[in-house]
C-alpha cells in the first residue's frame, strides 16, 4: 500500500466516529427517570455530567424525562404501564423504583442497585442479564467484612455490634452473613436488628438501643439512606460510634462510612446508556460493580462522641474527612 494510500484510509477511519455522531445527533433519544428519591434526585446530576461526557446534550439529542413517585404505588405503576408502550429508547431507575419495572420487556432498562439483581429477578446473572435490564449493583460482601475491620481499627475495645437492616433489601442476608463472619473472627458478638418497611424503623432503633452494644453498623439500602439523618441522630443520641456504607451517611452525621461513591457510578452508568443508545442490548452488558471505594471519616461526630481518631490509622487513610 501506498504511503498516501495508508494515510488516506487511517484519516477515514478517524473521522468515522465523528461523522457517525453527527449524523445520529440529528436523533432526539428519550430516557425516563424514575425515582423514588426525594426530588431532587442526589444522583442524577452525576448521570447527567455522564451523559454530557459522551457527547448527549438535553433539548439537542436527548430528552431526559423526569418521574418521581415518593410513596406513591399508583404513580409508579402508571409509569410502568407508559413503558410498555414502548416509545422510550431507554428508562433508569434509582433506588426501589427498580421493583416497579419488572414487569417492563418493550425497553431496555439501566439501574443502580444497592442490592442483588439477580435475586429481585432483574437479570439471569450478573455476567449474562440474558433479557431487558442491566446496570451496576452496590452489593459487596467483601465490603461488609472490610467495613467491620474498620470499626474494629477506630475502636479497639469494641465486643458487641449492633446491626441495622432492611429485611426487604434483596441480598440482605448474604449480607448479614458475611458481616457475621467477619465480626466472629474479631471476637465481635453481631446483635441482628431487622426491619422490614419505614413503618418497622423506629422500633428498630429502640431495640437496636436497647442491646447495649459498643458501635451500630447499618447496611446501605435506599430505605436506610432515606432515613440516614434519623439515624445518624439516634446513633450520636445513643453514644454509639456508626458505620455506614455510602459517604451520604456521613454527611448526615455518621461517624464513618465506606463504599462505593454513588454519583461516580451513576456517571459511569452513562456510558452503558450510550451503548444501549447505539443499539446494544442490556442482554449482552454485564451487571457491574465498583471498583473504588472510598473512605469518609465525620470528624465533628468524633469529637462529639469523645473519640480519639488520631490513635487510628483510618483517619490517614480517609479519602474525605468531614471537619
Amino acid at each position: 500500500m501506498k504511503r498516501r494510500d495508508f494515510i488516506a484510509l487511517i484519516g477515514a477511519a478517524l473521522a468515522y466516529p465523528a461523522a457517525a455522531l453527527a449524523q445520529e445527533s440529528a436523533r432526539v433519544y428519550r430516557i425516563f427517570w424514575l425515582s423514588t428519591q426525594s426530588q431532587p434526585d442526589p444522583f442524577l446530576d452525576g448521570f447527567r455530567e455522564g451523559l454530557r461526557a459522551r457527547g448527549y446534550v438535553e433539548g439537542k439529542n436527548v430528552v431526559l424525562e423526569l418521574h418521581y413517585a415518593i410513596g406513591n404505588p399508583q404513580a409508579l405503576r402508571e409509569v410502568a404501564s407508559e413503558l410498555r408502550r414502548g416509545k422510550v429508547d431507554l428508562a433508569v431507575s434509582s433506588g426501589p423504583a427498580t421493583r416497579a419495572m419488572t414487569a417492563v420487556e418493550e425497553v431496555p432498562v439501566l439501574f443502580a442497585l444497592s442490592g442483588d439483581p439477580v435475586e429481585l429477578g432483574l437479570v439471569k446473572s450478573v455476567g449474562q442479564p440474558g433479557g431487558n435490564f442491566t446496570g451496576s449493583t452496590f452489593l459487596s460482601l467483601e465490603l461488609a467484612g472490610k467495613r467491620v475491620e474498620l470499626l474494629k481499627e477506630v475502636l479497639p475495645n469494641l465486643r458487641k455490634l449492633a446491626v441495622l437492616s432492611n429485611a426487604n433489601h434483596p441480598g440482605e442476608q448474604s449480607e448479614w452473613r458475611a458481616t457475621k463472619e467477619a465480626a466472629e473472627k474479631l471476637s465481635i458478638v453481631p446483635h441482628y436488628v431487622p426491619f422490614s418497611g419505614a413503618d418497622e424503623l423506629d422500633n428498630a432503633l429502640g431495640l437496636a438501643g436497647e442491646a447495649h452494644a459498643d458501635a451500630l453498623l447499618v447496611f446501605p439500602d435506599v430505605l436506610t439512606m432515606v432515613h440516614r439523618g434519623k439515624i445518624a441522630d439516634f446513633a450520636i443520641a445513643h453514644r454509639l460510634p456508626s458505620m455506614f456504607g455510602w459517604s451520604e451517611y456521613c454527611d448526615a452525621g455518621g461517624l464513618l462510612s465506606y463504599g462505593a461513591n454513588q454519583r461516580a457510578t451513576y456517571f459511569s452508568l452513562a456510558i452503558y446508556a450510550d451503548r444501549i443508545l447505539r443499539g446494544e442490548r442490556p442482554a449482552n452488558l454485564p451487571v457491574v460493580q465498583p471498583t473504588k471505594f472510598e473512605l469518609v471519616v465525620n470528624l465533628r461526630t468524633a469529637e462529639l462522641l469523645g473519640i480519639d481518631l488520631d490513635k487510628s490509622s483510618v483517619l490517614f487513610r480517609a479519602n474525605r474527612v468531614i471537619e
